[in-house]
């Protein structure tokens, strides 16, 4: 039979072990300002005319995106964050820039060039 100075014991190593749980993540969303920074001097190389397939390639995964067909052709906008507004963990199309594609190629990026693409 096992004493209460025994169960005590064990609840108490129970309960400093759940308190020594560590959450590693593999690094992704780690260092969101490099990120930002990153995408800023990427979106300032780019070219108008370049596909978006190379544009995918020096960017990466956009945090958002769109798609929407005027005039039998394709428009896409793909959404890359670049600045920060609040501190809420999630990314919101105010800290994005816009890419604006039309029939796969890149016509413009900034907010002016989506709004008119709309």
């Amino acid at each position: 039979m096992i004493s209460l100075a025994q169960y005590m014991v064990v609840v108490l190593l129970m309960l400093s072990a759940a308190g020594c749980v560590v959450i590693k993540t593999d690094g992704a969303g780690d260092d969101w300002q490099e990120e930002q920074r990153s995408n800023r001097e990427t979106i300032s190389g780019l070219q108008i005319g370049m596909s978006q397939e190379e544009v995918r390639q020096r960017l990466g995964t956009p945090a958002d995106s769109e798609a929407l067909s005027r005039d039998g052709e394709e428009i896409r906008v793909l959404f890359y964050r670049t600045h920060w507004r609040k501190s809420d963990g999630e990314t919101t199309r105010d800290e994005t820039t816009p890419l604006v594609f039309r029939g796969g190629e890149l016509v413009g990026w900034g907010e002016s060039v989506y709004m008119s693409a709309r």
